[in-house]
This record gives C-alpha cells, structure tokens and sequence, in this order.
C-alpha cells in the first residue's frame, strides 16, 4: 500500500529516485517485501528438513527460489514504480493463504473452516491474469518512460509461468482429484502444496 494506495498510477508509474517521503517509503516497502521471500523459502528448507517430500513440488520449489533472486534486482535498481503492482497483490493473497494455513495449524476443531481451498487456488490464478494484464499493458502505451523495462519483461514472464504452473495444479487437484485437499489429521493440516 506504501504507492498503490497512496496515489501509484495503475497505468505508467516511473520509479521515483528522490529522497521525498513517499520514494523513501516505498523503498523501504520493497525492501521488507524482498526480505518476505526468503521467510517464505524457509517453507522449502523445512519441508526437506521434515521429510515432506510430497509438498516439494516443481511448483513450489520453483516459486520459492526464483523470487528471491529476482527480487534482489528489483530492490537494488527498481524500489517502486510500475514493477511493484505485482508484489501488492502478492502480498495480499498471502496474507489470505497463510490465514488459510494458519486454520490448518490450529488442529481438527478448525477443519469445518477450511473449506475454501479451492477459491485459495482460484484466488492464486485471477492474481497472476491481473498482474499479467497490468503489466501487459506497457507494451501498447506510447509514452511510458519507466526505466527498467527489463524488469517488466520478467514480471510478466513470471505471470505466465505461474499462472500455468497454477492452472496445471489445478486441474489435477480440483478435476482429475489427484491432489485433493487432505485432511487435518492430529492438529496437522496435510496439504500445503503452494
């Protein structure tokens, strides 16, 4: 919210180099969100310290390495501007996710809560179609000056990506039921495969 909800363009938004309280802010925004994706690669870490090797996917792996690297360059050359809608809204589907989780960790009395999985998963797919839209929209615009256009290539590779990585999740889990959602067995919630 530090430039999307205080006066960001949702079309051509420059990255602001000055020293105003609104360029500083939104630094510092960046910065704590490139520091996000590292606690969210401990998901990763843990997974294969606890042996879950079935919530180790391509997916996930993938998902949680790639962002901090990429993001290393966003925060260095990019703290705001147009290249930073896509962290917003990441940001808040996570926020929806990791409430989802935290459901899952409070044990079996939660279960009946838990029932919204699948529109997580749809959540997941309309966030990557916006972020690939927004970001679409640079190439038909004239006149846009932002400065990395580089950055807006990757984010809009990323857009694709996940949104077919997701799709695929999908229909196994939610058309074929490969990958259904478990149950929460012993105050354990089973699934947590994104």
């Amino acid at each position: 919210m530090s430039g999307w909800g205080t006066g960001y363009s949702f079309r051509c938004e420059i990255v602001d180099y000055s020293r105003s309280p609104t360029a500083l802010r939104m630094a510092r925004t960046c910065w704590l969100y490139y520091f996000s994706k590292f606690i969210e690669l401990l998901d990763t870490i843990f997974f294969v310290l606890r042996k879950k090797n079935s919530q180790v996917t391509f997916l996930h792996v993938f998902h949680h390495t790639i962002m901090p690297w990429t993001w290393w360059f966003g925060v260095k050359f990019a703290a705001g501007g147009l290249g930073t809608f896509h962290a917003f809204l990441n940001t808040a589907v996570h926020v929806v996710m990791y409430s989802y989780y935290g459901l899952c960790a409070l044990g079996p009395a939660y279960q009946k809560y838990l029932w919204w999985k699948k529109y997580l998963t749809s959540l997941q797919l309309v966030q990557f179609v916006i972020v690939t839209i927004h970001i679409g929209q640079f190439f038909f615009m004239e006149d846009c000056k932002y400065q990395f256009p580089v950055f807006l290539y990757i984010i809009m590779s990323y857009g694709c990506i996940f949104l077919l990585l997701f799709l695929h999740f999908w229909y196994r889990a939610y058309t074929k039921g490969q990958r259904l959602p478990k149950t929460v067995k012993n105050g354990i919630c089973k699934n947590k495969d994104h």
